[in-house]
């Protein structure tokens, strides 16, 4: 089939096989053009990465193989493109394509890669990659926690509890973006209706399930002595907190922070380490949609690009992985622990110069403030749409 972006209320529903191959590639090349980790940080020979197809979780598997030359197990739950009933071909979503793609030019590098499809919280599938992992790596030094999901089902109750992305005790009004039309306007996103939706949103995003791999491959003694292990985070701006860490999904970001710390003790036990990085705002299917973001990441990109600050995902995983991690001793913090891989984004001149252009902000100024198209391509390319190189009148096979 051709495959052209359907993209629908600022979500895409289309993702094109090639596209999303070759954007894992440039991302492969530009660590391979970096050259190997230096011996000032800690190796890795045994990754494993929890949410692996997409964003942060992707870029971290692509730094550990192609930096490291560590063997990968990547999880993530993606739906495989395929046949309908009747015949008709499905696409499958850009994850899947972007695992694919990875996998395809791991063996083609020699680079050993092993992929598990399917839910990471449940019992099963944490089964199914530990018996993988003992029969084809041996114990992990590396695991990486990238997980957004819309809901998990309780390993032990059976309830299934769904996140939500709201302000907590009031309405949040602020401007916000329509990237596709350019459109600034005035939007309002009514609070969590109770606390149980807090506890829910904590119950998928916070911590819990981190701890879980954590212990099930410690329990296994698949879990290497001095491993480290990390999971990923956010603060932003303070006119963005209503919505992102003020709200339901802060309270989700506090517990995964906090079980860090906790999971810091049982690890130093053993010579490891347990951190929670704080990385970039970047254009992802979640910050397209959510409330004021979207013009917050405009602003950012075209104020960090015109500084010369400005990085991709995989250009924060290079630097959390080569200068962040280093070979002995304790990774450097912030007060709460948290490694602040976001310290360009909240630098003083840059939040000033993104608050201020935040002021300006309307339709008819939108373009000369933010850059918008920035947005546009990185949205369409992290769907595989725009990439350099693919013949978008071809046919391809999903």
């Amino acid at each position: 089939m051709i495959v052209q972006p359907k993209i629908r209320s600022n979500i895409c529903l289309t993702a094109h096989p090639t596209g999303c191959a070759r954007q894992v590639e440039a991302q492969i090349d530009y660590v391979l053009s970096r050259g190997p980790a230096p011996s000032s940080v800690r190796p890795s020979r045994n990754a494993l990465i929890i949410g692996s197809s997409n964003g942060y979780g992707l870029a971290a598997r692509i730094v550990a193989a192609y930096a490291f030359g560590a063997s990968t197990v990547g999880v993530a739950f993606e739906r495989p493109g395929g046949l309908e009933e009747g015949g008709r071909e499905r696409l499958g979503t850009a994850g899947w394509y972007n695992d694919r793609g990875f996998l395809a030019r791991a063996e083609r590098d020699g680079k050993a890669a092993w992929s598990v499809n399917g839910d990471a919280f449940s019992p099963e599938i944490k089964a199914e990659t530990i018996g993988l992992i003992r029969g084809h790596l041996g114990p992990i030094d590396l695991l990486v926690y990238s997980v957004a999901a819309p809901r998990r089902q309780d390993p032990v109750t059976g309830t299934l509890h769904s996140s939500v992305i709201k302000p907590i005790g009031q309405p949040f009004i602020s401007k916000t973006l329509d990237f596709q039309s350019g459109v600034v306007s005035e939007i309002c996103a009514e609070p969590a209706a109770s606390q149980q939706e807090i506890d829910d949103t904590v119950k998928v995003m916070g911590g819990e399930d981190w701890r879980l791999w954590v212990e099930a491959l410690a329990d296994e003694g698949l879990l290497a002595e001095g491993a480290t292990t990390m999971a990923f985070s956010y603060i932003g701006p303070r006119f963005t907190a209503p919505i992102y860490r003020d709200g339901t999904m802060g309270r989700a970001k506090e517990h995964l922070e906090t079980t860090a710390r906790a999971l810091q003790g049982s690890m130093a036990d053993r010579g490891g380490r347990a951190v929670v990085s704080v990385n970039k705002a970047l254009v992802t299917r979640a910050s397209a949609v959510i409330p004021a973001v979207p013009l917050y990441i405009a602003l950012l990109y075209r104020v960090m690009k015109e500084r010369g600050l400005h990085e991709a995902c995989i250009h924060q995983m290079d630097r959390l992985f080569r200068e962040h991690l280093p070979a002995e001793g304790p990774i450097a913090t912030d007060a709460e622990g948290r490694l602040r891989l976001d310290d360009w984004e909240m630098r003083e001149d840059v939040q000033a110069e993104v608050f201020r252009r935040w002021e300006l902000a309307e339709t008819d100024t939108i373009m000369t403030l933010a850059d918008v198209t920035g947005f546009r391509e990185e949205f369409l390319r992290f769907h595989g749409f725009g990439v350099e190189g693919v013949d978008y009148s071809a046919e391809v096979d999903p």
